[in-house]
């Protein structure tokens, strides 16, 4: 990723940090995650992209014991992931280069991140790499809903998204399978305006 394009999507979080915690989009996908993930076996969760750890916060609230782990490459949002959630961990990092190690996690969990990055490729490798086995990967992205800036691809300042690749379960399915991962299980949510598509994949036998 280029530095232009980091700097751009690390200042736009940034300036979102204070108030990202008022949408109730994002608390409702959150929760909406926390439901839809199997926690069978899973000692410790991995989530990449945890911006102020909405996700983290719901898992916990669920299964207070696990071991919970957030990556975000955004400072401001950091901070207040852990002044919310104190018992977790949050770690800097980028999607492409995670600071974890190999089959650190039996859950990795990925919520509304994957169109932000320059090499999907290299994040699902990172994803297969950090994942224990038998362990799972939790992926929510924007599916199309023409009528919303998410759904068209809207441009931001300082870099541009790219939701095609992950917009519909067999776009999603065919990104992921040069690492090795296979589609077990999908379903789609209307959050607020937006529509979402929370996908379950698994690393193949």
């Amino acid at each position: 990723m280029s530095d232009e394009r980091m700097a751009g999507i690390i200042a736009r979080f940034d300036e979102r940090a204070a108030d990202y915690d008022d949408s109730a989009m994002h608390r409702a996908l959150a929760e909406a995650v926390a439901g839809f993930a199997d926690f069978d076996q899973v000692g410790t969760v991995l989530d990449v992209g945890t911006g102020t750890g909405l996700v983290l916060r719901a898992i916990a609230a669920r299964h207070p014991s696990l071991r919970l782990v957030g990556v975000d490459v955004t400072p401001g949002m950091l901070a207040v992931a852990r002044r919310e959630l104190p018992a977790a961990e949050f770690i800097e990092g980028r999607a492409e280069e995670l600071p974890v190690a190999d089959a650190a996690a039996d859950l990795v969990t990925c919520v509304t991140v994957l169109h932000l990055v320059a090499d999907p490729a290299a994040v699902f490798d990172e994803f297969a790499r950090m994942l224990a086995p038998e362990g799972t990967l939790v992926t929510a992205t924007f599916a199309v809903r023409p009528e919303h800036g998410h759904g068209a691809g809207a441009a931001t300042p300082g870099y541009t998204p790219n939701h095609a690749p992950f917009q519909t379960p067999e776009a999603l399915a065919e990104v992921a399978a040069p690492a090795g991962f296979v589609l077990a299980r999908h379903e789609t949510v209307d959050v607020g305006d937006d529509r979402v598509l929370i996908a379950e994949l698994a690393p193949v036998d």
